[in-house]
Order: structure tokens, then sequence, then C-alpha cells
């Protein structure tokens, strides 16, 4: 089982949210799944909704790069590569 990191912007305040009010979610989710079995996604386009699309995969980025900066490598693509098969 993985979790795909995505769809956050859309749960939050659209016009409002702010990094810092979803990685507490992100916190859950790494202690929940661990770096091992999450993957980046960036939920497009229904993530326009809430911000464009650099906006929504850096707030994943830097909040790996942040809290998981080993992880990155994985979480940016080799876990999805495993999972399904490919690479």
């Amino acid at each position: 089982m993985v979790c795909k990191l995505s769809g956050l912007v859309t749960e939050a305040p659209w016009d409002s949210w702010q990094p810092a009010d979803i990685w507490p979610y992100l916190d859950i989710v790494v202690e929940a799944f661990g770096t091992s079995r999450l993957m980046i996604g960036s939920d497009w386009p229904v993530c326009t909704l809430a911000a464009d699309y650099a906006r929504t995969m850096g707030l994943v980025i830097d909040y790996v790069n942040h809290r998981n900066p080993g992880a990155a490598d994985a979480i940016f693509g080799g876990n999805a590569a495993a999972f399904y098969g490919v690479g």
C-alpha cells in the first residue's frame, strides 16, 4: 500500500492557504505511511482551483526537502517506479 501526496490544496481554503497550514497534515501522513510508501502527485488539473501547478508541487517539494531530505529521491520518483514496476 502506498499513499500519493496530492489533493492537499483543494482541501484547504482555496484563497488563503499557506504551506504552514498543510505541513502538519503531511507530518501525519509521513508518520502513518513512512517515507518508503509515499509518492508525490499534483492532482492536476483539479489543484488549479486553489493554486497553480508550481505552487501545488512546491508545497510537497519544500516540505520533503526540509523535513525528510533523505527521502526526496524515493518520494519524487523512486517509490512510484517501484510500485508501478517501471524504471
